[in-house]
């Protein structure tokens, strides 16, 4: 009976293992979508739409680096200047002529419903583990069920219902909490190919609380570039504009 009990309990461990393993291969795939590498620049437009009406409009410059560094540049009339940078689970908003940056979390709102975790971080497989839930069909389309928990604390969400298409990873949906466990958001993927290169082009965000509202964040343009890594500075960036 003892060998029959400790034969499962290693059946169940390595059955544990192997799923592991499973979601951190599938959210590296799924990841592959919206990150070309490891150091980029991504140019961003975000668009809030009331009852189908284009409302506002605001684009960004987005830096990102590994170790999980993104930097945020308002391009926008009225924002100029304004910077966003994260560092780990720290974000600090960088106001123009300011000689002290702001705690900030994620959670702060830049237009709609995109804030500025939705904007600075693209990397799911960094700041979630998770399970393998089942199968499902999303509109069409047969997708793995991903069910996510945070294992960094400087996320916007943390739970999140992932569902990628079951043939080749590219993510399709999520259903994005928060951390009363209330369903906040849920948004969608479009992916089509761009150079090539099958690739997030848009990600469309509603609001679950406010009915009518839908955030479209749109990835104008990505490339490989990195920069130095004072950027990465808060007290840097007060004293510097990043004009180019």
């Amino acid at each position: 009976m003892c060998n029959f009990i400790v034969t499962c309990f290693v059946v169940c461990i390595t059955a544990l293992q192997a799923q592991a393993g499973d979601v951190a291969r599938y959210l590296k795939k799924a990841d592959s979508y919206r990150l070309e590498a490891n150091a980029m620049q991504v140019e961003t437009d975000v668009k809030l739409f009331k009852s189908g009406v284009l409302d506002k409009e605001r684009l960004y410059t987005v830096y990102l680096k590994n170790g999980r560094r993104s930097l945020v540049l308002m391009q926008s009339a009225g924002e100029k200047g304004q910077k966003v940078l994260m560092i780990g689970d720290d974000f600090w908003q960088i106001m123009p002529q300011s000689q002290r940056p702001i705690r900030i979390t994620p959670m702060q709102k830049l237009l709609g419903d995109a804030s500025v975790g939705d904007i600075a971080t693209m990397n799911w497989s960094e700041d979630y583990d998770g399970s393998v839930a089942g199968e499902i069909d999303v509109d069409g389309v047969l997708c793995f069920h991903l069910s996510l928990t945070a294992k960094n604390k400087g996320v916007s969400y943390k739970r999140i219902e992932l569902f990628i298409a079951k043939n080749d990873s590219r993510p399709v949906k999520a259903d994005l909490y928060v951390a009363s466990d209330k369903l906040a958001k849920q948004a969608r993927f479009s992916v089509a190919s761009v150079k090539g290169r099958r690739q997030v082009t848009a990600m469309a965000i509603k609001d679950q609380i406010q009915t009518g509202r839908e955030t479209v964040i749109s990835y104008l343009t990505r490339k490989a570039r990195s920069v130095p890594d004072e950027y990465y500075n808060p007290m840097f960036l007060t004293r510097n504009d990043l004009k180019e």
